[in-house]
């Protein structure tokens, strides 16, 4: 691909505004990632781009709308790790939930007394998949490995998961009533933000654990850290954040004992990013040779 383009500029890092526009003023190709954001003026400053392929799933970073009107053809990344996110929401759990962290700093120290590291089973268990798309299923699928009872919402039901995983579609209000444990797969939407409030919360158990490898802003911070403080959460699991790179915004969040939070690296595996870049790769030479 880097052949076709003799003056090609490899950027590591994430650039906004004037400076992305600087970076890439006199490209026709842009292969992006999900953390600088081409919106319309970004787009308008860009006359000589052609396509924008961004190595995500979600493209909620590229002004589509802008990209049609200025004739720029966008494309992403359909299914690059789908199940490798599903894989880092039970790493979440079984680190959690079996006590890994503290059981370690106890060995590293010396100690080796179990007390106080009782773990809690999958096993029987209620987790509720909220979204069953390709995240969602493998989700279902690990989950069904555990012998857990799978709860599901989503507007479209997957025959395959409740002939073959037992899953069972319900409401949403339903899947927070019962759960023991609520994972989040959906995207970003108008209708999706803040979906985890006060009002959602209020209909949890008691105890409930809460696991969001989607999006940060499906969940309100400020809610769930007073479901932390009442108890009615017992622990949120999270790899996204709402306001994701402010740490003084999220440091009580952060810092909360039963709260466990990693950088944004459920999609950061060794094969999902082989697939990545080879998809992007091949979107690329399928524009040069106009197919």
């Amino acid at each position: 691909i880097l052949e076709s383009f003799p003056s090609a500029v490899i950027h590591e890092g994430v650039a906004e505004g004037k400076a992305l526009i600087d970076l890439c003023r006199d490209a026709e190709v842009i292969c992006c990632f999900i953390y600088s954001r081409f919106t319309a003026d970004v787009i308008a400053s860009l006359p000589k781009l052609k396509l924008l392929c961004t190595r995500s799933v979600g493209f909620n970073h590229i002004d589509v709308d802008a990209c049609r009107t200025q004739g720029i053809e966008v494309c992403n990344v359909p299914d690059y790790g789908s199940h490798v996110i599903a894989e880092h929401v039970f790493a979440l759990l079984l680190t959690a939930l079996r006590h890994i962290s503290e059981a370690d700093r106890k060995v590293e120290k010396g100690n080796f007394d179990y007390h106080g590291l009782r773990g809690m089973a999958l096993k029987g268990k209620t987790i509720g998949i909220i979204g069953t798309g390709k995240i969602g299923m493998n989700t279902a699928k690990i989950a069904h490995g555990f012998d857990m009872r799978i709860l599901a919402v989503d507007k479209c039901r997957v025959l395959e998961l409740e002939k073959l995983y037992d899953v069972h579609y319900v409401d949403l209000a339903t899947a927070l009533r019962e759960s023991d444990i609520l994972s989040l797969h959906v995207p970003a939407l108008k209708e999706t933000i803040h979906m985890i409030n006060d009002r959602s919360i209020g209909l949890m158990k008691k105890g409930v654990i809460i696991v969001n490898t989607a999006r940060g802003d499906l969940i309100d911070s400020t809610a769930l850290l007073h479901g932390l403080q009442s108890g009615k959460v017992a622990r949120a699991l999270l790899d996204v954040l709402e306001n994701e790179k402010d740490f003084a915004l999220n440091k009580e969040l952060i810092e909360h004992p039963r709260v466990i939070v990693t950088p944004h690296i459920a999609f950061y595996a060794d094969d999902s990013m082989h697939r990545m870049y080879l998809d992007s790769f091949a979107s690329i030479h399928q524009f040069l040779h106009g197919e």
